[in-house]
């Protein structure tokens, strides 16, 4: 009878263990999603307002931006060095996000995310990778995407193709 209740107390505080272990996981994942859709947030605000030093404030000092035209692969400064001219005027682009995916690697330093963003150019997918270094969220990686609804998309193919082409033309010399 000893044994049993022993093994019983050790079983429900196994139990109880993993069950607050489990909680305790789910609220830093929480958590961390909030501090990460801030920063996606804070970057959508941050453009819509002009605020050039703390939109790229948000980025890693070795990212990427990667835009909707094939030529769009940018370090962080040969990014600010394209939209500086658009903050200037006092408005650089609006975004708001429609629906977000926010997903953490095993050790909790990396987040990547997509969501589903209302622009001027219409819906467009923004995806990437966050990175957490020294307690602060930073983007590693972002894509910006136009989505192109599949009833259309021979059409847009048809517009782009002298365009496009020639840029697969000059990628396949090299």
């Amino acid at each position: 009878m000893k044994n049993i209740t022993f093994s019983g107390i050790l079983l429900m505080i196994f139990n109880f263990s993993t069950t607050v272990s489990a909680q305790k996981k789910d609220f830093y994942e929480i958590v961390q999603k909030k501090n990460v859709a801030k920063v996606l947030d804070d970057l959508n605000a941050f453009a819509s307002a002009a605020d050039f030093k703390s939109y790229f404030d948000l980025y890693a000092e070795k990212s990427t931006f990667i835009g909707t035209d094939a030529t769009e692969i940018w370090t962080k400064k040969e990014f600010m060095d394209y939209a500086k001219p658009h903050f200037d005027k006092g408005k650089a682009w609006s975004f708001t996000s429609l629906k977000r995916n926010i997903s953490f690697s095993k050790d909790g330093n990396y987040a990547w995310f997509d969501e589903l963003l209302d622009t001027q150019m219409k819906l467009c997918r923004g995806s990437g990778v966050l990175e957490k270094t020294a307690g602060k969220w930073k983007v590693k990686q972002y894509v910006l995407s136009m989505t192109v609804p599949n009833v259309v998309s021979s059409e847009v193919i048809k517009i782009k193709s002298p365009i496009e082409d020639a840029i697969i033309f000059d990628l396949k010399k090299n």
